[in-house]
């Protein structure tokens, strides 16, 4: 299950990087984001190319055969079944963590290490095995 769809903005690509089939989202006629019910910011995880639009969920893992988004990645070979997990922190915000994944998970082109929380920040690119995410939080 995934959490109701609202508008998100983008701030703009992160650290110069630019990526194909990404596009800008932003609110229209003086609406406001959603956020979820707890106060949390509203996490996206966009790739137009492939057509998937990702709401963040706290705990959700990310992968082909476990947790919510696995009809994104079912026909992604690279992607492990349990690749990766979203989480939220107060004070900290929303963070990654690879699962110990086959193929890994990249924050901007940059590797990181398996169980190691990761902060993501909007404009940042979130990289499962070899599918491009562009993150957006609201």
């Amino acid at each position: 299950m995934v959490s109701p769809d609202g508008s998100v903005s983008q701030r703009g690509q992160s650290a110069g990087i630019s990526m194909p089939g990404f596009m800008s989202y932003g609110t229209s006629g003086g609406e406001r984001p959603n956020s979820s019910m707890r106060g949390m910011p509203v996490l996206a995880l966009i790739n137009d190319s492939l057509n998937i639009r990702i709401n963040g969920m706290n705990g959700a893992i990310i992968g082909r055969r476990k947790g919510p988004y696995t009809q994104f990645f079912e026909n992604q070979s690279y992607v492990s079944g349990v690749h990766a997990q979203l989480k939220y922190n107060p004070g900290v915000g929303w963070c990654v963590v690879d699962k110990h994944s086959s193929n890994g998970t990249m924050l901007n082109q940059r590797p990181i290490q398996p169980d190691i929380e990761m902060t993501l920040n909007s404009g940042d690119i979130l990289t499962i095995a070899n599918v491009n995410l562009q993150v957006i939080i609201s």
